[in-house]
């Protein structure tokens, strides 16, 4: 079967409706990025009076030529829409918590810390994403030859940076920089650094000062993105705590994870954090390297399934437990 990914544009949301559209064996039609008209950008979704019209032109021409197949609505913008084409007889899959009524949707995708509740959601532990064995094995091959000079055990550092709910300023990366070092030194660990689009230019400088004389390898932005190979190689990984999708990756390859939690507040990700940390599936970050038994945690494939079982679609995807709801 077809699937058709709607959302409002962003990286993060686009991975994770194709990371469930992969794992449940669609294949993807089409994607489309639903970019609010002015003023609406600045008005909830959920209180647009035409959504259709908001990103799709006037009467939402723009949208009429969708192909064929499950609309996967992701985000905001892709519930306001979504929930509209949903009306005309299109059968809609939603991804996070659509902050309206769950019933205009066929299904809802969305995660334990988000609270929601109703017989058409399923939830899992970790959000949705691209991560496989299959992905890891091959990122494996093209990067562990780049980073053999590093020496082992190998940790992987995930950096994010400041959002509406966490800080990373200077000070929080010297911190980080510093607690990063001073691993590096007690332990003797090789270290490899991705930072993301959020860190901020005047903190990678930080983590590259304090790591890079240390035999640190920091990623300059330039070249191939190390983000699939430092998962794949790495022995442990450190990530911050400001972002789900980051520690969801980072919990599906089979190595400890390491949080290193940033100043600032958010129930949900508190919850997903403590959930994670009941499983026995990730730690805090406290300067030191650490290693245990450590399994992959991923739900997605077990949401996939059960979202194929729930439409009447072939399960193509491993399935796992089974995803709770409601």
């Amino acid at each position: 079967m077809q699937g058709v990914i709607l959302t409002e544009g962003y990286a993060g949301l686009e991975a994770q409706a194709l990371g469930l559209a992969e794992r449940a064996g669609l294949v993807v039609a089409g994607t489309r990025a639903l970019r609010p008209t002015l003023p609406w950008g600045r008005l909830p979704p959920r209180f647009w009076p035409a959504p259709l019209a908001m990103v799709g032109g006037a009467d939402g021409d723009g949208l009429r030529d969708l192909p064929d197949g499950l609309l996967l609505t992701a985000g905001g913008t892709g519930a306001a829409v979504g929930a509209v084409l949903r009306r005309q007889g299109r059968r809609v899959v939603q991804i996070q918590n659509p902050r309206m009524r769950l019933d205009r949707f066929d299904l809802v995708v969305a995660n334990r810390h988000d609270e929601i509740d109703g017989p058409n959601v399923l939830l899992g532990r970790t959000a949705l994403h691209r991560v496989t064995p299959a992905v890891l094995a091959e990122a494996r091959a093209a990067w562990t030859e780049r980073l053999a000079h590093l020496p082992r055990p190998l940790v992987a550092v995930l950096v994010g940076g400041s959002n509406g709910r966490f800080r990373m300023g200077p000070p929080e990366a010297e911190a980080l920089a510093a607690g990063l070092a001073g691993m590096m030194r007690t332990d003797r660990v090789g270290l490899a650094l991705t930072p993301s689009r959020r860190t901020g230019a005047e903190q990678r400088a930080i983590l590259e000062r304090a790591l890079q004389p240390l035999g640190g390898w920091v990623w300059d932005l330039a070249g191939a993105n190390p983000y699939l190979g430092l998962l794949a190689c790495a022995d442990a990984i450190v990530v911050t705590s400001d972002s789900v999708s980051m520690v969801s990756e980072a919990a599906a390859t089979s190595v400890p994870v390491l949080v290193a939690h940033l100043p600032g507040r958010s129930r949900r990700i508190g919850l997903f954090l403590r959930d994670l940390v009941d499983a026995g599936r990730i730690r805090s970050f406290n300067g030191r390297f650490e290693s245990w038994n450590a399994a992959p945690l991923d739900d997605t494939d077990a949401v996939a399934a059960e979202m194929c079982r729930r439409l009447g679609l072939p399960v193509t995807c491993e399935a796992g437990r089974p995803a709770p709801s409601h």
